[in-house]
């Protein structure tokens, strides 16, 4: 008998990692809580949303679950991973207290300064009216001004000057546009240089590097308009050398694992780093406790270890004792999104050419849904067209071409993902 594995999400992370489950020989059943349209080709759907831990909790019972394997962010903090362990089930993904590494900002910056690992000047405040008042005590110049707590990616306002870091203040703390997630706010120097981050595996001890990645975060080409969940990515980075990523490694992942582990948190999951490439250093700006988002659907593809086994030896603290092969082809994978994401959009469209794609491209389900129709639209990114290729002008080539053969009502992508001759 195979393992029962539960994933939570609904997004097209969570369909890259089913689809790769799927392949594994020792899975014997998938189930996503509460998936989406292309899950539903790989694994069972199940109606419970991410945050209602009770639910999920009481459908691992019923559904025997016997592997739980974290994806997105929301669960762990609320303590899903606590509560499943408690019943003797394995996991993948961090304790309650692990997860405060993404879950708090000001958790994670203090923890950076108390370990050595750099990050940007800042302060932290509860109050408005200290952090307006710090604002305005600064010289008038570029911030960024966080919302401590989870906020779909959405809770870093970059400022450019103090005028917008105390309208970002007055958002968070006053309007509470992002809830409970702004009841600390960070306030941190605006650091100069270009972004990247990490993956790395992780069983409390041990630390494995995935290759690197780019992804492409402005919802238009050439890298204009507003900031989004991410409109494509590829792998490996055109700029991360072997010597960067080394020193990533070297001087972020391995403390942050030991750090973790000498307070008693020890982490176990995906780490994910952001960061800022300047020319004084390597800078951590946040940390994230899951797979990256459109990450997760161009390392799926080059993956060639049996993604279970490696997470159940992480899962049972013995990550050394396996190996962790990629293919040395490149990936890029593509989003198709609504037109009008990231702002207002309409969804209940029609997807057609979704049988027109070479067999060799994989296609990443995230706002889609099966209706006796067919699949139709249900978010703003809707599709992550994937491909591999001898080179990475190859990818590209093969990921366009198949996601010009997808049309439905508004369907829009940047034209520009994986162009690196152009800068994000």
């Amino acid at each position: 008998m195979g393992a029962r594995v539960l994933l939570v999400g609904q997004g097209g992370r969570e369909h890259a990692v089913a689809w790769k489950l799927s392949r594994s020989r020792d899975v014997d059943a998938i189930y996503v809580a509460p998936g989406n349209g292309g899950t539903s080709r790989v694994a069972t759907n199940v109606d419970v949303g991410p945050k209602d831990i009770d639910g999920l909790v009481a459908a691992a019972s019923d559904l025997n679950i016997d592997f739980y394997l974290a994806t997105m962010d929301d669960p762990q903090p609320l303590g899903l991973v606590d509560r499943l362990r408690e019943r003797g089930l394995p996991c993948y993904g961090p304790t309650a207290a692990a997860s405060q590494i993404e879950a708090s900002k000001a958790w994670s910056k203090q923890f950076m300064v108390d370990h050595g690992i750099t990050t940007a000047r800042h302060r932290t405040f509860q109050d408005h009216g200290e952090a307006v008042a710090y604002v305005e005590s600064l010289p008038d110049g570029p911030l960024v001004v966080k919302a401590s707590g989870l906020a779909a990616g959405k809770g870093a306002l970059v400022c450019d000057d103090r005028e917008g870091a105390l309208a970002a203040l007055h958002a968070i703390m006053v309007k509470r546009e992002f809830g409970a997630s702004g009841d600390q706010v960070v306030v941190e120097e605006r650091l100069q240089g270009w972004e990247t981050s990490a993956h790395a595996i992780c069983d409390g001890e041990t630390a494995v590097v995935t290759p690197s990645s780019t992804d492409y975060k402005r919802a238009l080409t050439g890298g204009r308009g507003l900031n989004t969940g991410g409109m494509g990515a590829y792998s490996p980075s055109a700029d991360v050398t072997p010597e960067l990523a080394a020193a990533i490694e070297r001087d972020v992942v391995q403390p942050t694992i030991a750090g973790m582990a000498a307070m008693g948190r020890p982490f176990n999951g995906t780490l994910y780093p952001g960061l800022m490439i300047t020319e004084a250093g390597n800078y951590v700006l946040e940390y994230n406790a899951r797979l990256g988002d459109p990450e997760a659907q161009i390392l799926m593809p080059r993956l060639e270890s049996d993604l279970f086994a490696v997470c159940s030896a992480a899962a049972e603290g013995a990550l050394a004792s396996v190996d962790v092969e990629w293919s040395e082809e490149p990936t890029v994978g593509v989003v198709v999104a609504s037109g009008g994401y990231p702002e207002s959009y309409t969804t209940g469209h029609l997807i057609e050419g979704l049988d027109t794609l070479d067999d060799d491209v994989e296609v990443f389900h995230a706002g889609t849904k099966q209706t006796p129709a067919g699949v139709v639209t249900n978010g703003g990114r809707v599709l992550t067209v994937t491909a591999r290729g001898p080179t990475l002008a190859a990818a590209r080539a093969k990921a366009y071409d198949n996601a010009r053969r997808i049309n439905f009502e508004g369907a829009y992508m940047r034209s520009d993902i994986a162009q690196i001759e152009e800068t994000e």
